[in-house]
């Protein structure tokens, strides 16, 4: 992750908690039956954000390290997660984080690990893994609105406002979660698969707003154009009933290390 952005991440920590989702336990559930976890595995997270995708697998008695680059966020989750003794953070980038190798039963990252280089990432996640060990990647991909009046009106903010970095949003497909998923054949990896969720959220104009606030492209607007650019989503949403319909696909890729 680039050092600025992460540092903005950090900034924005309660509004991060507050708006981002978590995942279905569908999820959650794919990932026990791949690589079973219990109160003798040992488990690594990379890049914890507030913890949107840490409680499902704390409770199932596992010694969990995080490992998250920002403080602010790392603060919010041991206080969150002050009930389990056997969850700890890291503050660290995950390519400086230091982990003896064959030793862990589940690296997962939720959401988070795009901001690692793909080739460090993965052989690092290797190494880490005993034989037999998963890594679990997978991530939340919003498609905002399919009222086609108010996706062409937000569409029409985002160009005006990013003239020479816009492009149009597309839904994240199937196809797109097996590309993913087949990168780890690549490092070595074995058993690769992949399945993807759907779900919709429903958000006023101002609790959408909110949910913008907290991504990357958006905090590093300058404050008065990004001020502006808000008060223009809202505004547009206000215009077509003020609340905004977010259709969700979260895909899942299982590797496990031969």
């Amino acid at each position: 992750m680039p050092k600025a952005y992460g540092e903005m991440f950090d900034r924005a920590v309660l509004t991060y908690e507050a708006m981002r989702p978590g995942y279905p336990a569908a999820v959650y559930n794919d990932i026990f039956r791949y690589r079973p976890i219990d109160g003798t595995s040992r488990v690594v997270e990379v890049g914890i954000g507030t913890g949107q995708a840490t409680l499902p697998v704390l409770e199932t008695g596992c010694t969990l390290t995080a490992v998250e680059p920002g403080a602010n966020f790392a603060g919010m989750c041991r206080e969150k997660f002050r009930a389990y003794p056997r969850f700890s953070v890291v503050v660290d980038k995950f390519e400086n984080f230091l982990c003896a190798d064959d030793n862990l039963d589940l690296v997962y990252s939720a959401t988070a690990f795009h901001w690692i280089d793909e080739e460090v990432g993965y052989l690092k996640v290797r190494r880490m893994l005993k034989r037999g060990g998963a890594f679990a990647r997978f991530a939340n991909h919003p498609f905002p609105a399919k009222d086609e009046q108010l996706f062409e009106a937000l569409q029409n903010i985002y160009k005006a406002y990013r003239p020479d970095a816009y492009t149009p949003p597309v839904e994240y497909t199937s196809e797109c979660a097996k590309r993913c998923a087949l990168l780890a054949e690549q490092y070595g990896f074995c058993d690769v698969t992949y399945q993807i969720y759907s779900r919709t959220r429903t958000r006023t104009s101002a609790d959408y707003v909110a949910l913008l606030s907290t991504y990357s492209d958006n905090l590093a607007m300058e404050e008065d154009v990004r001020r502006c650019f808000f008060a223009e989503i809202q505004a547009a949403i206000d215009a077509h009933g003020g609340r905004i319909t977010i259709f969700d696909t979260i895909d899942l890729q299982l590797a496990r290390k031969p």
